[in-house]
């Protein structure tokens, strides 16, 4: 049976984005990290592909995003973007090539866009790294801002816990989304912060607000494709619905073509030139 097909097959931009927020349509998004899983995200309909760096835990069994390279992640972008026609697909800048540094950020920013050829960018941060953010957009890349829980500062944190939840540092994340969108960013993803106040910065926003964790008041939700797909073992965050169970599916075929292989069934007189 085929995925759901979007009605409408032209290419997904950030016009196109800024437009269902205007209209109240919500806004789907996944990551991909691989030419083929890629292909079926974008094949079932889905409205934005993220190359997260969660693929340093999903695809490299690191504990956290920060070891993943630049290099890498050019890598996994190229790979998504061969897979997609409609998705506007957009990749994570690692931990370490923007930080601090405007130039430096600048730099790794283009490299991203010309060698993986995809569409956008995503930073973690406000206050902090606008000066870089407002470099890359006035090179023409376009940039999605990440504020909320920030897995790149996981250090400084020392937990994933739900962020903003006091006054200050909800406040911080207000002016920081008004400084994003200042700055000139297309949207902005909020990670794990109370439902309350994710909805008053996508309503004080006109840039569209993808929330994962952030409850159901913004303009799009997004999720790991591996967690969502039930392809992950174990973790079970709140926010996480999962819509099949993968790793039950593919332990179970595994183990039957194991049974086949060492029984002499497989492969059988038709399987055979």
């Amino acid at each position: 049976m085929a995925g759901y097909i979007s009605d409408d097959s032209r290419k997904v931009t950030t016009r196109r984005l800024f437009e269902m927020k205007q209209r109240g349509e919500k806004i789907s998004m996944l990551t991909s990290y691989d030419y083929t899983t890629a292909q079926i995200v974008d094949g079932a309909g889905i409205d934005v592909i993220l190359v997260g760096d969660s693929a340093s835990n999903v695809m490299a069994g690191n504990v956290t995003t920060l070891p993943i390279t630049l290099d890498q992640m050019i890598y996994h972008g190229k790979s998504v973007v061969r897979g997609v026609k409609r998705a506007l697909v957009i990749v994570d800048m690692p931990f370490g090539s923007y930080q601090g540094n405007e130039m430096e950020g600048l730099a790794s920013a283009i490299r991203i866009m010309k060698e993986s050829h995809a569409d956008a960018l995503k930073l973690e941060g406000g206050e902090e790294i606008i000066g870089t953010v407002k470099r890359i957009i006035s090179a023409g890349i376009p940039v999605m801002g990440h504020l909320g829980l920030m897995p790149q500062s996981i250090n400084k944190y020392g937990t994933y816990t739900v962020r903003a939840k006091e006054e200050e540092e909800a406040e911080k994340l207000v002016r920081d989304a008004h400084l994003l969108e200042g700055a000139g960013c297309f949207g902005l993803v909020l990670e794990k912060i109370p439902a309350s106040l994710a909805e008053r910065v996508a309503k004080e926003l006109s840039i569209p607000v993808i929330g994962i964790g952030a409850g159901g008041g913004v303009d799009g939700q997004v999720l790991v494709v591996t967690d969502m797909l039930g392809m992950t073992n174990g973790f079970n965050p709140r926010f996480l619905r999962r819509y099949a169970n993968l790793y039950e599916i593919m332990t179970n075929a595994i183990g039957q073509y194991v049974k086949d292989v060492k029984s002499h069934d497989f492969p059988n007189e038709k399987e055979q030139y």
